[in-house]
């Protein structure tokens, strides 16, 4: 038996592809006459990095990081008006139903009979959690861990807690800056699981594995069961 940490938010159900939208209808409404979208998209990014260190993450964050962006850019003043609709394109994504990837209920099925799961994802507590239940899948999970940021301490902190040992686990998920490389770093074992819509903010080249530590790289999440 070994201890699998697992991610949630694009290893187990779609998350990104809902900012996306998001984003997409932001930038057509501000529909500014010198920058290109993806310049707006770049101040954005850099928006949200200094969001994320005030606010954390989450849909709060990001409606922040959308209002702030577009007092930057726009030329008017922002209006309770327009203050209300920008915080629209950021709250269309809480009611949205949790959309499971392919092949995971079936993989936690079989994973969880054969070993130790626990669920590791990062967010604000009360929007994880909600996701969390209304995903049906908190059953195959023995404990879930929601967490501020996925970084070396945080890593280290969940493996003290639960006293892992690392040649017996492994953290599975689809960012190399939160999943993969700190977990590497902590002592842990990994699996990359990719997906093609990775928040661009999570992207780093993924690092190696220095043994006696091991990496795997899977196309989708069921292959899991090949391995375990």
């Amino acid at each position: 038996m070994q201890t699998l940490l697992i991610d949630a938010d694009d290893t187990l159900w779609e998350n990104n592809i809902y900012f996306e939208r998001a984003i997409a209808n932001f930038i057509s409404f501000l529909n500014h006459r010198e920058y290109s979208p993806r310049q707006v998209r770049e101040v954005l990014n850099q928006v949200e990095r200094e969001s994320i260190v005030t606010h954390g993450y989450g849909l709060h964050s990001f409606a922040h990081s959308l209002v702030q962006t577009f007092e930057r850019l726009a030329v008017e003043p922002i209006t309770p008006a327009l203050h209300e609709t920008i915080n629209g394109f950021a709250h269309t994504i809480a009611g949205h139903p949790v959309e499971i990837l392919s092949g995971v209920p079936e993989t936690l099925r079989y994973l969880s009979q054969r070993h130790h799961l626990i669920l590791l994802t990062k967010g604000a507590i009360a929007e994880q959690t909600g996701k969390v239940e209304r995903s049906g899948l908190k059953e195959y999970f023995a404990a879930i861990e929601i967490v501020s940021e996925k970084d070396v301490p945080a890593y280290r902190a969940v493996i003290s807690k639960y006293e892992l040992l690392w040649e017996t686990t492994w953290m599975i998920g689809n960012s190399p800056k939160s999943d993969i490389n700190p977990a590497l770093a902590a002592g842990l074992n990994a699996v990359f699981v990719p997906h093609g819509s990775t928040w661009v903010l999570e992207h780093e080249e993924v690092d190696s594995a220095k043994p006696p530590r091991k990496l795997l790289v899977v196309e989708r999440f069921s292959e899991l069961q090949t391995y375990f």
